[in-house]
């Protein structure tokens, strides 16, 4: 009998029943008229999300696959760009960037901090000819467990006409995002996070000064091709052959938050974000992240002195069925990450955080029995 699991991950993240029974389906002509209705309804569902009325595109690729369609259907070689990176996944930005040409400025803060809106406006304000064509930045940095303030951030460009594009992958649905109410030029998305779908879908909200740049763009793409969606989108068909089963999932998926309702998704997500520092707190272990940046989708926990990511990992999964991630970047060898974002409840946190209370007591570290589950619900029950 295979063990029950716990995925308190930042990704993929669990998948509710409903959704996994929604990509049993059958398998449809995806040139036919239900494919039609089915895209129809998922597009227009996912504006609801994005809190926008700017066209969304839907492309079968993971998350990256979502960064490097934004790079390579925005930006041509040669274009100057402004990269602010908080953490892993910033770097991985830069990373796609280089690949296709694009010089890259890079604004680096230190992992666990959030990016300083007014050091962006700085050094906007002094990119006189407006060379900068677009700011790339997390909303949600993955690696760090940071939350980036977008809205000030979208303010810092002031009269600067650089896009702005923002990797909300691991923050849409988890923490607010109105993209219109912002002046966002750019949102990719992924299926495997607050989604609750496995991997495979990524979504980009592009609005109109972003389709405007696209026309112009002289940069390499083939399956990548986000005019080459949306045109096929408006006929309600992909260019190529999409993932059915994961489109009718997030059919679900999406009727399930407009269920709960975006407010009420923050809300949980923001309870679940508090029990989890609470309960970490409670059993004398450290936070990457200052509480004022604090993600909602994941929290990154220093390991104590003398121990190694992977000795609280392992025990996690081996011995109590939770699963948690290691670190990245910068911090791989220092921090673990519990996730708590999509279909996680209450329940998980409280039972991850007793899992997590055992490991350290076994391990030698002092601990008081209890402690977190108490902490966690006393956050729960306010």
């Amino acid at each position: 009998m295979t063990e029950k699991q716990i995925l308190l991950l930042p990704g993929p993240t669990p998948v509710p029943p409903q959704v996994a029974l929604a990509m049993a389906r059958p398998a449809i002509n995806h040139r036919g008229p239900e494919f039609k209705a089915l895209w129809e309804e998922v597009t227009e569902g996912l504006k609801d999300v994005f809190q926008t009325r700017s066209e969304v595109v839907i492309l079968t690729a993971s998350g990256t696959g979502g960064m490097e369609a934004a790079v390579a259907n925005l930006i041509s070689p040669g274009e100057k760009v402004l990269a602010v990176t908080i953490g892993a996944f910033g770097e991985r930005f830069i990373q796609i960037c280089r690949a296709f040409g694009v010089e890259t400025e890079v604004l680096a803060f230190p992992y666990g901090r959030a990016a300083d809106p007014e050091i962006v406006a700085e050094r906007l304000a002094a990119d006189k000819e407006h060379k900068i064509k677009a700011v790339l930045i997390q909303h949600n940095e993955t690696s760090t467990g940071v939350l980036n303030d977008i809205q000030a951030i979208s303010r810092a460009r002031g009269n600067h006409p650089a896009l702005l594009i923002v990797d909300s992958i691991s923050g849409l649905i988890a923490a607010d995002l109105p993209m219109d109410a912002w002046n966002i030029d750019v949102v990719i998305a992924g299926s495997q996070k607050a989604f609750m779908l496995p991997p495979g879908l990524t979504m980009l909200a592009v609005n109109d000064r972003a389709w405007q740049a696209a026309e112009k763009c002289s940069n390499h793409r083939f399956y990548l091709d986000i005019k080459k969606a949306r045109n096929s989108g408006l006929k309600g068909q992909t260019p190529f052959t999409p993932g059915v089963s994961l489109l009718y999932g997030l059919q679900e998926s999406l009727r399930l938050v407009k269920e709960e309702t975006l407010v009420g998704s923050f809300a949980r997500h923001a309870l679940m974000r508090d029990m989890v520092r609470a309960g970490v707190r409670a059993l004398g272990l450290k936070l990457l992240a200052e509480d004022e940046v604090a993600s909602p989708a994941v929290t990154a926990v220093c390991v104590p002195e003398g121990m190694k990511p992977a000795d609280i990992i392992a025990p996690l999964r081996e011995k109590f069925g939770v699963v948690v991630a290691g670190g990245q970047g910068e911090v791989k060898d220092r921090v673990f990450r519990i996730g708590h974002l999509g279909y996680v409840s209450y329940s998980d946190i409280l039972a991850g955080l007793a899992a997590l209370e055992n490991v350290l007591f076994d391990a030698g570290v002092p601990v008081e029995r209890g402690a977190a589950v108490a902490a966690a619900g006393a956050v729960l029950g306010r």
